[in-house]
């Protein structure tokens, strides 16, 4: 049970429980540690009758159990030679050597249906009678006078047998207990971490840049402080204090200069750090109480651009538990940052997008429309008044900065207005219905429906000789609000729809490409345009705004 303890704080034989990868220069190391454990058990036998009654097989079978055919064969050669060495031509030394060794292979081969099996314990127990029943047939077998032999196993038979299985089988069960234990923390921490990472996202969903991160990080610290043991929260960026919460906070402040030696190196050097003292922390201020604390960078794209920094009001307090919390937390927060730039980049470039659509002035329209109320100012002043009005409108609201969404009615009143100048100049030839609920509860992107009638208009309509008509409707349901831009035009061939947003050449089409691209950038694929089309017929094309 002693070694059962000790052998359960070797990193080595944690990976191994753990089923991790280990190298050949690990295993020989294994090899030589449960070889040793065989050379102590001969070592603590008990001389009965001139052979010794010994616990040499529960270094071997653990080790061949644990470690697979090489650990359990080498540890048991080890074990084996060493017991014909102390003791060549004695009465049982030839039938010890021989169960040594092959308690060694045995237990090795039977290595992989051990780790698969539920009860370990009673696996291993099983596995140590085998090899005590072989070496009992070899002392039969080779030892003589065979009077002596049968003399011998008489006494030994049972209390070795079931004392080394017992052996075994507590070794094992120790060993197992423990990281299991370990299992259960780390499992513990993993649920922590996936809690914390819940309640901040929203946080970091707002970025880590200048503008946001005061913020993000309080509300982060606050929300790690509640939720752990941790006495003090902080983080930082490469310079500054950004946040400290609990012990500490009297003197380490938002806003002031990094304060500790410590977090300067991980800054500097982009790898945690663990203190266990108040001299290893490095704060300058004389009466600080952090005694302990564990520093993990906080990186994007693999630069460090501040920490987080967890704080105990003990020396040599930090736990291995407080270590991977730490560590989890960091690449958490890490790559929510990188996500937050990644969808920072992707406003930014949808805005982009938004101003280009808004630069996008036809000229053409812009002359035809100042063209048509020029003909209006002398037949019809009034006319010519109200058509101005319209164009002035559609210019304004063309080129509004800073709006990311607009309600459902002003982006009609947009379309009215784009409506109320091709109306002047084709009269009857063009006629538009608007079916919109007053009720109706909508906010989408600006300039998101104008280009879709405008196309329809162009590109439907006007290339009839007798015009045609095109229908707004909207219809408000529990998830999403629905758009539908109707026209009975010339509409389009099915191998022109299917590349409509694939070619990117044609002019004609980069309306419908920026709108199509805005909604998926902001709403997903699924809120892509969808645009159903018949030649002779026309072609509808259909929004989707979720709620």
């Amino acid at each position: 049970m002693i070694l059962a303890f000790i052998v359960s704080k070797i990193k080595l034989i944690r990976n191994l429980v753990t089923k991790n990868n280990i190298s050949r220069k690990d295993k020989l190391i294994l090899s030589m540690i449960f070889g040793m454990f065989g050379i102590i058990g001969t070592y603590i036998g008990i001389p009965i009758d001139g052979a010794l009654a010994n616990s040499r097989i529960i270094g071997i079978i653990v080790g061949g159990l644990l470690g697979g055919p090489t650990v359990g064969v080498i540890s048991g050669l080890i074990a084996g030679l060493h017991r014909c060495i102390i003791e060549i031509g004695g009465f049982t030394t030839v039938p010890c050597t021989i169960s040594t060794v092959l308690a060694g292979i045995i237990s090795g081969l039977l290595s992989k249906k051990f780790h698969k099996n539920n009860n370990k314990w009673l696996f291993a127990m099983i596995t140590a009678i085998i090899p005590e029943l072989i070496e009992l047939g070899a002392i039969l077998l080779f030892s003589r006078p065979f009077d002596e032999a049968i003399k011998l196993v008489k006494i030994i038979a049972i209390p070795v047998t079931v004392t080394n299985a017992l052996g075994v089988a507590i070794f094992i069960a120790i060993v197992d207990s423990v990281f299991t234990d370990q299992e259960r923390a780390a499992a513990y921490q993993a649920q922590m971490v996936l809690k914390i990472a819940n309640r901040t996202l929203k946080y970091f969903r707002k970025g880590f840049n200048r503008e946001t991160a005061l913020e993000t990080a309080l509300e982060t610290a606050k929300i790690i402080k509640d939720m752990t043991a941790i006495k003090g929260v902080a983080f930082t960026d490469k310079e500054n204090i950004l946040a400290h919460v609990g012990l500490g906070e009297d003197h380490h402040k938002s806003g002031d200069n990094i304060m500790t030696s410590l977090t300067k190196d991980v800054v500097n050097t982009g790898v945690y750090q663990v203190a266990g003292t108040k001299d290893e922390i490095g704060c300058s201020y004389d009466c600080c109480k952090l005694k302990s604390a564990i520093i993990v960078p906080l990186k994007e794209e693999n630069e460090t651009i501040g920490t987080l920094k967890l704080y105990k009001d003990k020396e040599d307090s930090i736990t291995q538990v407080d270590l991977e919390l730490a560590l989890g937390l960091g690449l958490l927060f890490s790559t929510q940052i990188e996500l937050s730039k990644i969808d920072y980049q992707s406003k930014l470039l949808s805005k982009a997008e938004l101003r280009a659509l808004q630069a996008q002035i036809n000229p053409h329209f812009l002359f035809n429309a100042i063209n048509t109320i020029v003909s209006f100012t002398r037949t019809n002043p009034d006319r010519a008044r109200e058509l101005l009005i319209h164009l002035g409108s559609y210019f304004r609201k063309n080129l509004q900065k800073n709006v990311e969404e607009v309600n459902l009615f002003e982006e009609i009143e947009h379309i009215e207005s784009y409506i109320e100048i091709e109306q002047a100049r084709f009269g009857d030839k063009l006629n538009v219905k608007f079916d919109i609920p007053n009720n109706i509860n909508c906010v989408l992107p600006p300039l998101i429906l104008q280009p879709i009638v405008e196309n329809g208009i162009k590109h439907g309509i006007l290339e009839k000789i007798e015009g045609g008509n095109i229908e707004v409707k909207a219809t408000d349901n529990e998830d999403e609000t629905v758009i539908v831009i109707r026209d009975n035009g010339v509409g389009m061939e099915k191998s022109f729809l299917d590349s409509l947003f694939d070619n990117k050449l044609q002019n004609d089409s980069i309306g419908l490409i920026n709108v199509n691209n805005r909604l998926k950038n902001k709403y997903g694929e699924k809120n892509a345009l969808e645009i159903y089309s018949q030649v002779d017929k026309g072609t509808t094309v259909i929004v989707r705004i979720p709620k």
